[in-house]
């Protein structure tokens, strides 16, 4: 059996063309190879998965030879934060503005129309108004997509868990966080689970939107939201405390233990594809010609199994999926295959 991530839409190849920028004739000027180059990279919020891209953009672009002065901003959850790094990004004449997650990749589109913008782990860049279609580009901006498949994901879990009743906590003000939730709703109802869901505005807010929900589902599902994951350990001590399970769509936050089962791309791979299309914009590919990325390789997906929260939950993972599962959680330590 192949691994439980769909394959979403295989993207077209990227060739390298000689010329960068629009002078201010309208004529297509070269890089001056001559000029240090700048690139600003900023994640909205500090969590696992974040880092995990953060640092696959530098090694990537390390690996590709780009030989640039980097600087690394985090918003810390706060919008404000994230305009005025985009504003310092602005003033220091950055060559590329990089923004993982949807807030500061907004920010950032918002601020510049001229210099590329390359976001990374956002779930619905359409939705959010920075690209009209994921065929290409739009303008200045391009990047890679972390959506997951929700419905895949809530059937595994029904038919792991046996789940009848779903929780789901969402951040209010994330636009990728809005458009995951019209997913778990769709995918519950066509799985027969009953949905309760509850909202938050900041990482402070989740212990308590946890132990609101707790004892009324039979387990919770987690997408990609940064806000949920920023405080994950809080959400993690009420279920497993309550002896529910947790599915987490994203593998890195659940390296830790907690979350008894986890599927989703790799996070340190997503930063690797998004440095590749940074170095190509440097080398001369326009970013309204580069397609929305997506990891579609079996090989950028994980899928682990935490087998200590599923004896707390008194839930046994059938043989099929351990055997094909990468990453194991067991009496403490995380084991990869």
């Amino acid at each position: 059996m192949h691994r439980i991530m769909k394959q979403i839409t295989a993207v077209a190849g990227m060739g390298i063309v000689a010329l960068l920028f629009m002078s201010a004739g309208g004529r297509e000027s070269p890089v001056n190879e001559n000029k240090q180059i700048r690139i600003g990279i900023a994640k909205i919020v500090q969590h696992e998965a974040l880092d995990a891209c953060e640092r696959g953009i530098q090694d990537s672009l390390k690996a590709r030879g780009v030989d640039a002065v980097i600087d690394l901003q985090n918003a810390n959850g706060d919008m404000n934060t994230a305009s005025q790094i985009a504003n310092k990004f602005k003033a220091d004449k950055v060559d590329v503005a990089v923004g993982i997650a949807t807030p500061i990749a907004v920010a950032l589109a918002n601020t510049f129309k001229d210099i590329p913008v390359v976001f990374s782990s956002v779930t619905d860049p359409v939705g959010a108004n920075l690209v009209v279609s994921l065929a290409n580009g739009s303008g200045n901006v391009t990047g890679l997509s972390d959506a997951i498949p929700t419905g895949e994901h809530i059937a595994l879990f029904k038919e792991i868990a046996g789940i009848t009743t779903l929780g789901y906590i969402y951040t209010s003000s994330e636009a990728n966080s809005i458009s995951a939730l019209a997913l778990v709703e769709a995918a519950c109802k066509a799985q027969g689970v009953a949905l309760v869901s509850q909202s938050i505005s900041t990482s402070a807010e989740l212990r308590q939107a946890a132990e609101a929900i707790v004892n009324r589902v039979d387990g919770i599902y987690l997408t990609t939201d940064n806000t949920v994951y920023s405080a994950l350990p809080a959400l993690i001590q009420v279920f497993n405390g309550a002896k529910k399970p947790i599915f987490s769509g994203d593998v890195t936050g659940a390296f830790s233990g907690g979350c008894m089962i986890a599927s989703g791309f790799n996070y340190y791979k997503a930063g690797l594809a998004t440095g590749n299309m940074i170095a190509d914009i440097l080398g001369g590919k326009k970013p309204g010609d580069i397609p929305v990325k997506f990891l579609t390789d079996p090989s950028e997906s994980d899928l682990l199994f935490d087998m200590d929260a599923a004896n707390t939950c008194g839930i046994t993972i059938p043989d099929q999926y351990l055997s094909i599962a990468n990453y194991i959680f067991e009496n403490g330590t995380l084991s990869s295959k």
